[in-house]
């Protein structure tokens, strides 16, 4: 069975994705759950209950395809992000070891935290069934979106420009 599961987690993740949608996560508008844990790097990591800004928790492979197209849009939201300092982003891999995800990362520029996940628990939190898979969370720790396939800048910006409209 996990065999199979896996099998299908491939396929999904490799196949040329044509769009992102938003999810109907049943996350959104609840408090995100906890990440905590080691970085691909060896670090402690753990995302504050109340991040105090908007943090977009990406779910990634090296090996995927739609992933891959969604890498440089994620390092130009966090280039953006971090100088107005309003939002950064963290990685959690899915399937792939920690070289991979390092040589893959360092390829595209990306400098963020980047969890380890062996055991698939963040991943189970949060419903994730085949990467990409993106979630934003508010500075009060609430989930505002969750989108399937790959990201853009403009994704991540409308959906934090709808949220701090909502909640000044």
């Amino acid at each position: 069975m996990l065999v199979i599961a896996a099998g299908l987690t491939a396929v999904l993740a490799t196949r040329p994705q044509a769009t992102t949608e938003q999810a109907a996560s049943p996350l959104l508008g609840k408090q995100a759950p906890p990440i905590s844990g080691m970085t691909v790097d060896g670090t402690h990591y753990a995302l504050p209950s109340q991040p105090g800004k908007y943090t977009v928790v990406n779910f990634f492979a090296s090996w995927c395809v739609p992933c891959q197209t969604e890498g440089p849009n994620l390092v130009a939201f966090q280039f953006e992000h971090q100088r107005s300092g309003d939002a950064s982003v963290v990685s959690v891999m899915i399937q792939d070891t920690a070289a991979d995800a390092r040589n893959y990362q360092a390829k595209i520029g990306a400098d963020w935290p980047t969890m380890a996940d062996g055991q698939g628990t963040i991943r189970l939190d949060y419903g994730v069934g085949a990467p990409p898979s993106t979630f934003v969370i508010a500075p009060d720790g609430r989930v505002v979106a969750d989108y399937l396939g790959p990201a853009t800048v403009k994704d991540l910006d409308s959906v934090i420009q709808r949220a701090k409209a909502s909640h000044p």
